[in-house]
This record gives structure tokens, sequence and C-alpha cells, in this order.
């Protein structure tokens, strides 16, 4: 059965789709605002997420790892340093905030940093509908061509016939990031994305499996942690990590340079060139992607060493090498492993493959359905994004999308990341606020 909501005070000033860390900061930016405005004044909101309850990066919270980005981009502060949902307030209630400052640190354990999340969304229930999965969003075009909403189709995960439709005049998209994966992979109980790591670990030494070697392909943050955490996990096996560089490269996190991630430097990146923004990615790609804390290269280089010293090598690195065929057979995994200097081929028996191979965005326009048709975009056919990060659409489209984690190409390398996630809730709310406030100042002027 499809229930409708179009009731006029059912229709949403905004939908989020998907509740995740972006999300959730706007929606704790709408809540706020709504605690201090008028009943006239408030924003209708809803926020749709297909998991049953609230997850980020689940599988990669490794009981030791720590976050890369300071406590202070938390979901708030940047934009609001008086909220009761700063991390610190978190701490408060738990009763650490004078054991967290004791630890001198900017960078809380990323388990705590995840509870600190659930925290927040726990307390924003009333705000979002979990096991709901988005299908589908269509334009409502009125009679003289108006595109005024669009109507939102969800369903409850696993039930094609349990669907709902809600109208919305702005949408908010913050599906978040899939795993990707080099073509023609197959994952199965032997080939993992690191994404499932720390549940698939469980799984295996919860089993008594037998382990013996483990590939890891991947030169950056997640490989690096995958391998610790694997050599640690199964202390008789054989670690080997695969990547194409001759070692771990160092992650920029230097003063100067982490200044890519001010918001002012959205700015700068959004009014750039072309190229002038292509120049900027490139030169600090460093600070983010296919790079390494320097902490955890020292460790993993002293545990080799020391590994060397006492005779028995289980962390192993095949260096400038690619991975070039997986052969799937009954009892293990057959790596053809080439070595790129050479041109030498070596087949690897092992019992797993971890790929730690990244992420990229989900497919905007898969999910916006026929209202994709309606974007503007630029010479390489991306989606043209405002500076308040709201699409671009052809004048009939008075609705509203805004986009969340998949706008690099306009606002640069903080696009997936949580530097600037506070302060962009902040400047999403003030968008919906003033185009509302300009709409209905049009059309109160608007003739009889």
């Amino acid at each position: 059965m499809n229930a409708l909501h179009d009731e006029p005070d059912a229709i949403h000033d905004v939908l989020g789709i998907g509740f995740g860390p972006s999300n959730l900061a706007l929606a704790i930016a709408i809540e706020e605002h709504n605690a201090r405005a008028s009943a006239e004044d408030r924003i209708r909101a809803e926020f749709l997420e297909r998991q049953p309850s609230f997850g980020w990066h689940r599988g990669m919270l490794i009981d030791d790892a720590t976050m890369q980005v300071s406590f202070l981009k938390d979901l708030v502060t940047m934009r609001n340093p008086t909220s009761d949902f700063t991390f610190l307030c978190f701490l408060r209630e738990r009763g650490r905030l004078v054991d967290f400052l004791n630890a001198k640190t900017l960078f809380p354990l990323r388990i705590e940093f995840h509870a600190y999340f659930e925290w927040a969304a726990a307390r924003l229930s009333h705000l979002v509908g979990y096991d709901s999965e988005v299908v589908s969003v269509e334009p409502v075009t009125r009679e003289d061509g108006e595109v005024r909403w669009f109507d939102v189709t969800s369903r409850v995960p696993g039930h094609p016939e349990r669907t709902t439709t809600r109208r919305a005049r702005n949408i908010s998209v913050a599906v978040g990031l899939e795993p990707h994966l080099p073509p023609d992979t197959a994952l199965s109980d032997r080939v993992w994305h690191n994404s499932e790591l720390v549940p698939r670990v469980a799984e295996l030494t919860g089993a008594g499996a037998p382990v013996g070697r483990i590939l890891v392909l991947g030169a950056g943050q997640s490989g690096a942690e995958a391998v610790d955490y694997l050599h640690r996990s199964f202390p008789e096996a054989e670690i080997c990590a695969v990547f194409a560089k001759y070692g771990y490269t160092p992650a920029d996190d230097s003063p100067f340079a982490n200044r890519i991630f001010d918001p002012e430097a959205v700015d700068v990146y959004f009014r750039s060139s072309p190229e002038v923004k292509q120049s900027l990615v490139d030169y600090h790609r460093g600070t983010n992607y296919s790079v390494v804390d320097m902490d955890l290269i020292e460790a993993l280089y002293a545990t080799m060493y020391r590994e060397k010293v006492l005779g028995k090598e289980r962390l192993r690195l095949r260096n400038v090498s690619r991975i070039r065929d997986v052969s799937a057979l009954d009892d293990r995994l057959d790596v053809t492993v080439e070595y790129l200097p050479t041109g030498e081929r070596e087949i690897i028996s092992s019992d797993l493959l971890v790929h730690a191979t990244g992420y990229r965005p989900r497919d905007l326009d898969t999910l916006l359905g026929r209202a994709s048709k309606l974007c503007l975009r630029d010479d390489k056919d991306a989606v043209l994004v405002g500076r308040d990060h709201r699409v671009e659409f052809s004048p009939e489209v008075t609705a509203g999308v805004y986009v969340q984690g998949a706008t690099e190409h306009t606002h640069g390398l903080t696009s997936t990341l949580l530097s600037t996630t506070a302060v962009r809730s902040g400047e999403i709310l003030d968008s919906l606020l003033t185009r509302r406030a300009g709409d209905m100042a049009a059309r109160t002027a608007a003739p009889a």
C-alpha cells in the first residue's frame, strides 16, 4: 500500500535522504532554529535512513583507531560553540570530560566519536525514520509548469509492498559514500572490502577458523589500519600489504596545509576556475588521499623490524606492485601479484584478500531519477551546485535539492569530510530560510 502525505500541513520544508553525520548536523541546526522561532517560522523537517539505526563506518570502528580531525570539528561547534550538542557536552553527560582533558589530545577514539554521533541522533529520533530506503524522487509539476515539490517514496528494506510517499519543498541528499573496488572484483567470504573489516574479523575469530595469510590491497590510512588490525587479530598469520607505491606516504597535517579544510577555503575553491580547482586538489591530495598518519607508519615499520630481528616475519610488504588476477579455489585464493619495475609475476596463495581501495560518492542521477534530467550541468556533465549547496535547475523548478558529500568538483576537498559539516549545515539552513522568505514575499505580491 502506498500512503501519500499530501495535506498542506504534511508538506515538508526539507526532507533529508540519509541520516549520517551530514544530515544529522543539519537536523541539529533545524532543531535549534525551531526552538527559538515562532510557529510560522519553524522548519518542518524529516529525515529518512535505510539502516535500522544510526551507523557511521561501523565496519572500521577498530578499538584503538583515532579520529583524523579535531573533536572541535564535531556536529555543531564551528557553527554554534554554545550548543548543547557539542562533543564536550556529550563527554560531560557521560562523566568523562575531565578524563578527556587530561588525555591532552585533539583526536578522540573513533569508536567514542561514533558514540557521540549516536547520542546526538537519539536526541533527534522524532525527526528521523529508520528502515526507510528511498526508491524514487519524482518532481511534482503544477498546471502552469512550475515544479514546486518533490514526491519522495521510501520502502521498508525487504518489503517492497510497504511504501510511503512524502512531499517536500526541498530535499537534502546525504547518502554517504560507497565502497570502491577494482573492476570485476567479486566480494565473497574470502574477498572483502575494508568497510566490513571488524565484523568479518570477529566472525572468523569467533569461529576459530585457521588463517595462514591475508593480503591487503591499498596504501592509504584504511589499508594501513587494516594491516595493523589483522596483524594483531591473527597472531599466527602472515599479513601482506600490496600497493603500487614504494612505501606508505605520511599524511600532510601541517598547519598551513590544513587550511585547505577551513570554511574560507571553500569560498576560494568555489570561485576558482576549473584549472585552479584541479591544481588545488593536486597540490593538497596529500592531506586526504592515499596517505597514512605518521604514528601508524612508524609503528608498522617498528613491527617489521622487530620481526626481522626475531626471525619470524609475519608483516610483509609487496611494494611497487599490483594485483593482476585473483583465482578463487575451494580452500584458498591464488592471487597474481606483479612487481612493476620488472613485470615479474608471482602467485601468492592466501586465505583472505582485503580491498582497502577507498570509497566514491553514490550516483546522484540514480537517486534523483526523473528529477536529475532537470539539473543543470557543466561541460563534464557534472551537476552544477551553488555556493549554498543547492543544485542548479532549469527555471521552472522552484523546489530545491541540497547535496552534501558529492560536491568536490564545486566545493573542494572538504566535501566528503567532517571538517566543515557544522558550517555547511548552517549554510543550508540559511539558504532554506532565505528562499522561503523570498518565495512567500513573491507569492504575496503576485496579483490575485
